[in-house]
């Protein structure tokens, strides 16, 4: 069994989806994600411009974001959005505990901006998604920050930065 194989389901189950969904899904995420690539987070969600839409399932991995849509008449599945964690831009979200929910919004390379609703079964596990979320995208915009600042080099000038301490030696 791969990675992936060994961390899907479980984060699956997790996130209360049932198995047979999970099963109907998993072809379409193993096509986008590689063997190699460890689950963080499954979810179920809606999109909240398009609530009838149909139902989605959200996969986030180390780095990638795959969503695929199910139709609601016909129950066909297709991909609905495939992205490397990179390639996306503005991304937020919004824990909301009285709702039971969290709300995650992201530009993808095309300029077009993609929000989800993800709902949860307890207040405890929006803080856990938010906790997954935050070291899932914190990292990567930190990551991002590095690079920029090994290849540009300080891009903060003297002034900005915090001022150091410096204890004053009286004689």
């Amino acid at each position: 069994m791969d990675v992936f194989s060994r961390t899907f389901l479980p984060a699956a189950a997790e996130a209360g989806v049932a198995m047979q969904i999970a099963s109907r899904h998993m072809p379409v995420f193993r096509r986008c994600v590689g063997s190699g690539d460890a689950t963080i987070l499954v979810a179920r969600c809606g999109r909240p411009e398009r609530p009838m839409a149909g139902e989605y399932l959200l996969l986030l991995t180390h780095r990638r974001l795959v969503v695929t849509q199910q139709t609601r008449v016909l129950h066909r599945l297709r991909l609905y959005l495939n992205t490397e964690l990179r390639e996306l831009s503005d991304v937020t979200w919004s824990p909301d505990p009285r709702r039971h929910s969290v709300e995650l919004a992201a530009t993808a390379i095309d300029g077009v901006r993609e929000r989800f609703f993800i709902r949860t079964r307890r207040p405890t596990q929006v803080w856990q998604l938010d906790a997954v979320l935050n070291r899932a995208f914190k990292i990567r915009v930190r990551a991002a920050r590095e690079r920029l600042v090994a290849t540009v080099g300080d891009a903060v000038p003297a002034a900005a930065r915090p001022a150091t301490f410096r204890p004053v030696v009286v004689r």
